[in-house]
């Protein structure tokens, strides 16, 4: 095949998946959660093996205990987010008067600095931000991610399909590598091993890595406020840690919650204060210690880049795009680096330019 073939059926294949994931995208998020288990587990799975366990052995042990774990967290902790995101959104509109309130007692005090006009803009503007509107704004939020039944659906197909899906790969994964390994072109296999090699050690790294920063982030949110005597400081504090794998959109949304709360609850300074040092302190935390030291800089890309796949996934392919949206910036991460460092090697590149004769 020449050049130009080659690069028409990459682009073919690339369109291909592109539509699937685009027609597709709704039943395949129990698939690609199955997928993601399977390949965090896979290196446990080996070690179990190791020890002269049976694979399918290993891979039945490994998914019961993925069972047991999602089970046990969906009897103890959802009953308490539950009840907490319920009473939370019953106590919303309280909440937002009492600081549509403290910011018309803000204006009374600085209204010496502004002019008659000024001050009737800001009431009205401030007034009509009424809680009720807020509601329906992220209540509308929710239906889009939650609306037609997609979420319950997502739900039976992730604590169905999903184990049979993680079963079945652990139980064959090395046979799918061997069989995919017998499909390379002989003459350039080595190297597409090579780059295979380095998207595992930067994605296992990096998806490893920030399980664990956004679990010990999300431990320290919840314990700190609920010890402070934050209302719902337990969920916010998860959430924050939950929603953390998005670089510095996770802090500032628990931060504007968190403060936000405290200001309407408290009638004091003192925890109010508490409350912003907790969400200083775990940035500072993970800025310094937690990121560093278990994620590191593996990705090889840049927040913002992530931020933009994220979002990017979301939008276009649900839950679905935001599970392959990392993997996907990996993958175009290490070959976007393999082939800046092949075209440096390449006369193209080397060619020395000769010295124009002057006119």
């Amino acid at each position: 095949m020449t050049f130009k073939q080659h690069l028409f059926a990459w682009i073919t294949l690339f369109v291909f998946m592109a539509a699937t994931l685009w027609l597709l995208g709704d039943i395949l998020f129990p698939f690609v959660a199955g997928i993601a288990l399977a390949y965090f587990l896979d290196p446990i799975a080996d070690m179990i093996q190791q020890w002269k366990v049976p694979r399918w052995a290993a891979a039945a042990l490994l998914t019961l205990a993925a069972v047991f774990t999602v089970f046990g967290l969906l009897l103890v902790i959802i009953p308490l987010l539950q009840t907490q995101l319920t009473e939370l959104s019953l106590r919303a509109p309280g909440y937002m008067d009492v600081l549509r309130t403290k910011a018309l007692e803000m204006m009374v005090i600085i209204q010496s600095q502004l002019t008659d006009a000024d001050i009737v803009a800001i009431k009205e503007k401030v007034g009509g931000a009424a809680s009720a509107d807020l509601i329906v704004w992220f209540g509308g939020i929710l239906s889009k991610i939650w609306g037609g039944g997609a979420a319950i659906l997502n739900l039976l197909s992730l604590l169905i399909i999903t184990p049979i899906v993680m079963f079945y790969l652990l139980r064959d994964w090395d046979k799918i590598v061997q069989t995919v390994e017998g499909w390379l072109p002989r003459r350039h296999a080595q190297t597409v091993r090579d780059q295979v090699l380095e998207i595992n050690f930067v994605l296992s790294g990096f998806l490893r890595g920030q399980v664990l920063v956004c679990g010990l982030l999300g431990s320290f949110y919840a314990i700190c406020l609920t010890v402070i005597g934050l209302d719902f400081g337990f969920v916010i504090g998860l959430g924050t840690g939950v929603i953390s794998f998005v670089p510095y959109f996770g802090m500032l949304v628990g931060f504007v919650v968190g403060v936000g709360v405290a200001i309407a609850q408290f009638g004091e300074w003192q925890p109010i204060i508490l409350v912003v040092a907790v969400f200083v302190i775990g940035q500072f935390l993970e800025g310094n210690f937690f990121t560093p030291k278990l994620v590191g800089d593996k990705i090889g890309l840049h927040p913002v880049w992530i931020i933009f796949l994220l979002l990017a996934g979301g939008t276009l392919f649900g839950f679905t795009g935001i599970l392959l949206a990392v993997p996907v910036g990996a993958v175009v991460g290490v070959l976007g680096r393999f082939l800046i460092a092949e075209y440096k090697t390449s006369k193209a590149y080397l060619a020395e330019i000769k010295d124009q004769e002057p006119e």
